[in-house]
């Protein structure tokens, strides 16, 4: 977790003693936003399994999402919430916090860069379905959809092997680099849908002019906005968990900030990072209606079962 981007080297005991009771404070709020995000991770990746009105490439990019979302759950954030409580701990043997630190590490550069790609491609495939048309299905594929998939594993994996074994100094630079450039690619994107959205509906107003409360407009361009607006949710809520993290580890690293202020804001922000895991699948749920329907459906069933 010490950096998304990260430089373990560099933030060697990132999480470092608290207050008295604060790191248990901490650790019990991290072991139940882990719950949450891998029961609500799960429920997601059934549900998607069960929808069919989206597209299949697409539909792929939001079950790796989700994915990456419940490993955060049943992974890094435990070991992250045993970090905190570990480091109050000061007859615990260092060979053990080592190692849970290593993994802890190490998975979230992983799995934080997975979900910062991941959002880039689904706002990069949108804006190709507005902008291909009927082309789209024979360029957006679920074969090259995989490829890209396993590529970014296999970068945030090399992110993470350079960081260990090679220059946590370069990781550090190239994780950044590939994060802003993440961020400017979703932008470019999301702008121009809204630019293109606005040109299309002047048109279609100019096509239905006289017929009233819009009717002709078609049906998939209602459609396509409502996912658009799902995903720019995903991504504002990426945004909102991720920066201020990344801020604080800037400010760390950059100016040598230390004591039990730093710990403090340290141990924050990465609960807030973490929290964004969470927070999906209730996006997914709000703004999607076959998803919160198939969530229901699933909900009602386990119940139905159990009792």
């Amino acid at each position: 977790m010490e950096n998304c981007t990260g430089n373990f080297s560099t933030t060697r005991s990132s999480v470092r003693t608290l207050p008295e009771g604060l790191a248990e404070v901490f650790a019990a709020l991290n072991i139940f936003l882990s719950m949450t995000a891998s029961l609500g991770n799960a429920l997601i990746l059934i549900a998607l399994h069960k929808v069919t009105s989206v597209h299949p490439p697409t539909k792929l990019l939001f079950r790796c999402l989700a994915f990456t979302d419940l490993c955060v759950g049943l992974i890094t954030q435990p070991l992250f919430a045993t970090r905190v409580v570990l480091n109050n701990v000061t007859k615990m043997k260092w060979d053990i916090l080592y190692y849970v630190e290593v993994i802890s590490v190490d998975s979230s550069i992983i799995l934080c860069n997975m979900s910062i790609f991941t959002s880039t491609a689904i706002s990069v495939d949108r804006l190709l379905a507005l902008l291909l048309g009927l082309r789209y299905r024979q360029v957006v594929t679920l074969r090259r959809v995989y490829v890209l998939i396993i590529c970014f594993w296999l970068t945030c994996t090399a992110i993470v092997f350079m960081n260990n074994f090679w220059d946590g100094g370069f990781s550090l630079f190239v994780g950044v680099g590939l994060g802003a450039l993440s961020l400017v690619i979703s932008i470019f994107s999301y702008t121009r849908i809204f630019f293109k959205l606005r040109q299309q509906q002047a048109q279609v107003q100019g096509l239905y002019q006289g017929q009233p409360n819009g009717e002709g407009i078609p049906l998939n361009t209602a459609r396509y906005k409502k996912t658009v607006s799902s995903i720019a949710w995903l991504q504002l809520a990426l945004v909102a968990c991720y920066v201020p993290f990344n801020i604080s580890f800037a400010s760390i690293v950059i100016t040598g900030w230390n004591g039990m202020n730093a710990n403090i804001v340290w141990v924050s922000t990465g609960t807030l990072l973490y929290l964004n895991s969470s927070l999906n699948p209730i996006l997914y749920c709000w703004k999607i209606k076959e998803v919160r329907q198939a969530v229901k459906d699933t909900v009602r069933k386990f119940c139905c079962s159990s009792s």
